[in-house]
């Protein structure tokens, strides 16, 4: 069968531990028999980016930048004591968020929903796609140790005419620590333009929340921001949907969400996104069912992923030659959701087909019952199979559907 010609690159970045594992039988299985892809390839092993000083990070980010497509292996966000196992420099900074400052825009998480897998959350019958905003906040920020007595103050020293402000933050009577967190004006626009162009797109409703009434300025910019983008660009679009934009406190949101059937985009700051997108996965079933798209506000630009760690223990059960049962959906939803856009950008309607019959084809294997362990476990079943024996059952399905492309 002739493989399906894919007009430009995607930029390939690849991890660690069993993500990586399962990053390369996807790419072997279920990707390179079917398409003919040029892929500019970078290594995100954790000894590689100690090697690169994390130059690799800027390197990869300036590449899915020209070439507009990512897909991206989950990598380890070392700590101090993976910086005692692998011998780093020191503990470099998230390759996630690292990655995602460089190239801007949000993260979508969605779970993927499998009609036999239970949800942990019943009431629950449509996705809730958590928007992340990938910029600033605490993982943009600085946090210290304060060794003693004495006061940590916020100061802005202006460039210009501008008068200096400081405000002081707390006055230490003994050890602590202390973080300091920023954002911009203009990202915090393209955060609002990306969700309530995805909701438009999705028809889905867009729900903002903040806690403006202890964070005056910083989620008041949220606040403040997405209601002036939402006046001025998207009222009207939504009404005639019959959609709508709500600003609501965070806590007040997260209540409404769990009550909810779900089917709405949930706007997150960049903390707040990292923890409910988990939530909300764990609810619809598994943490193994997400997936992770970073989006620029234009929506020329993207970066897939999976929602997912390393999954270290499997892979050292994998390194002791035992088989594992690792799920590798929201991994191969990082491959289709890339190929899909990189279809929608080079107008090959062929290319997005084939993704979705991909997508599809996982869907129906998953659905007839041929799941890996974590799956059958949430149906009571103990019949499983391995990773690669369950990529193989969705190879099986995708032959069918590839000949049905031609």
């Amino acid at each position: 069968m002739k493989k399906i010609k894919i007009r430009n690159p995607i930029v390939e970045i690849d991890g660690d531990e069993m993500a990586r594992v399962m990053w390369g039988w996807i790419k072997e299985i279920l990707i390179l028999p079917f398409v003919d892809v040029e892929l500019i390839y970078f290594d995100y092993h954790i000894q590689n980016r100690d090697r690169t000083d994390n130059q690799i990070l800027t390197e990869a980010a300036e590449a899915v930048k020209k070439y507009r497509v990512g897909a991206k292996c989950a990598a380890i966000n070392p700590d101090q004591q993976r910086v005692e196992e692998f011998g780093l420099k020191k503990a470099w900074k998230s390759p996630n968020s690292g990655t995602r400052n460089q190239i801007g825009g949000t993260l979508f998480r969605q779970p993927i929903v499998f009609n036999n897998i239970p949800r942990l959350i019943p009431g629950w019958r449509r996705p809730i796609v958590v928007a992340r905003h990938a910029y600033g906040g605490m993982y943009g920020g600085r946090d210290m140790t304060v060794p003693g007595n004495g006061a940590v103050e916020l100061r802005f020293v202006p460039n210009g005419n501008i008068p200096l402000q400081r405000e002081i933050i707390h006055e230490f009577k003994g050890p602590g620590a202390a973080l300091g967190i920023f954002n911009t004006e203009e990202s915090v626009r393209g955060f609002a333009m990306s969700c309530l162009n995805f909701g438009l797109e999705r028809g889905y409703p867009v729900y903002l929340g903040t806690k403006n009434t202890e964070l005056a300025h910083y989620d008041g910019l949220f606040k403040n921001s997405f209601a002036d983008v939402y006046e001025t660009k998207f009222r009207k679009d939504f009404e005639a949907q019959g959609i709508v934009y709500e600003h609501r406190m965070v806590d007040d949101l997260a209540a409404f969400a769990v009550k909810s059937e779900g089917g709405f985009v949930w706007a997150c700051k960049n903390y707040d996104g990292d923890i409910l997108s988990d939530l909300v996965a764990a609810g619809f079933g598994s943490l193994g069912l997400m997936t992770s798209m970073l989006l620029t506000p234009d929506g020329k630009t993207v970066l897939t992923e999976a929602a997912h760690g390393t999954v270290t223990r499997h892979f050292r059960e994998h390194l002791a030659g035992k088989k594992t049962s690792t799920n590798p959906i929201a991994t191969l939803f990082a491959w289709t959701r890339a190929l899909y856009y990189r279809g929608l950008f080079d107008d090959t309607p062929k290319v997005q087909r084939f993704a979705s019959a991909l997508e599809q084809a996982c869907t129906e294997t998953v659905e007839a019952g041929s799941m890996t362990k974590d799956l059958a476990m949430l149906t009571g079943s103990s019949s499983w199979l391995t990773t690669k024996e369950f990529l193989q059952a969705i190879a099986s399905v995708v032959d069918n559907k590839i000949a049905e492309l031609a």
